[in-house]
């Protein structure tokens, strides 16, 4: 599974790139033709991993349940996040990684609810969450690629 953690951090690395390196109103704009902002769909993927893989788990999830409420599956962007709200959705994204891959080495991962995703397929076990949720990272990491050129686009 060290293949998948790496895989995970190099793609939450470039998100995170995102959250320093865009202003506050580029964070939170909705672009024409989208439904969500970039700071909405890092918030999705930060707590897609934590559904798929702790809750299905039956184990305590690393955000809290009005978070996961906010930015899970069939939600959107409904305010303005703050300064705060990025930074710790910024380490956020570290932490929950970290914490993950040391729950999985330590063994905590012992049942697991099956769960058919959108793709149809269906996740029966931990190992398959954590690599079907690399997958769905690189959607959302696709969806802010596309809003980066219209905020460009926008600015220009």
């Amino acid at each position: 599974m060290d293949w998948s953690f790496d895989i995970c951090l190099k793609n939450r690395k470039i998100l995170s790139h995102f959250l320093s390196a865009y202003s506050l109103e580029q964070l939170n704009t909705v672009p024409v033709g989208f439904k969500n902002s970039i700071y909405w769909n890092i918030a999705h993927v930060v707590v897609t991993q934590q559904l798929l893989v702790y809750r299905l788990s039956d184990l305590p999830m690393g955000v809290s349940d009005q978070f996961a409420d906010a930015f899970r599956k069939g939600t959107k962007t409904e305010f303005d996040a703050s300064r705060a709200d990025i930074e710790s959705l910024n380490t956020s994204l570290f932490s929950t990684l970290e914490q993950t891959k040391l729950d999985y080495n330590n063994g905590l991962f012992k049942t697991y609810t099956p769960y058919t995703v959108s793709t149809k397929s269906t996740l029966t076990n931990v190992e398959q969450a954590i690599e079907f949720n690399n997958f769905h990272e690189g959607i959302h990491l696709g969806y802010i690629l596309a809003m980066k050129n219209i905020l460009n686009n926008q600015t220009n």
